[in-house]
């Protein structure tokens, strides 16, 4: 799977984990989360031939500015996150496959960049 957000990703920066998901008012897309950010590009479907085309990233929110992440559902699993905007704190609600396994991720490369940062 690839994405527009590589073509800005810095030369120390990697991919920990992505996955096609929606996000409950970004709409359908592909959630990227590095060791520096989180990012969700957008994605267009069309169902007559099943083709699919990745828009822009319309989020993008470095690691620094994620104040909590957690999970919830049973059966509409969702990773989320709040991050510090330009209009202040904004909450973030994707439906991925496995919510537990993304947050844990989520969570240590948080701490792992916070470490990195002292």
């Amino acid at each position: 799977m690839t994405n527009r957000l590589k073509s800005i990703m810095d030369p120390d920066e990697k991919k920990v984990r992505q996955e096609d998901c929606n996000e409950d008012t970004l709409g359908t897309g592909i959630l990227t989360l590095t060791n520096k950010r989180v990012a969700f590009d957008k994605k267009q479907s069309r169902v007559m031939d099943f083709s699919g085309t990745i828009g822009e990233t319309i989020l993008d929110v470095p690691l620094e500015n994620v104040t909590k992440v957690w999970k919830e559902g049973l059966l509409m699993k969702k990773v989320c996150f709040t991050a510090k905007t330009n209009d202040g704190e904004k909450t973030y609600k994707f439906g991925v496959f496995s919510n537990g396994s993304w947050r844990k991720t989520f969570e240590k490369t948080l701490e792992n960049f916070l470490e990195s940062k002292k």
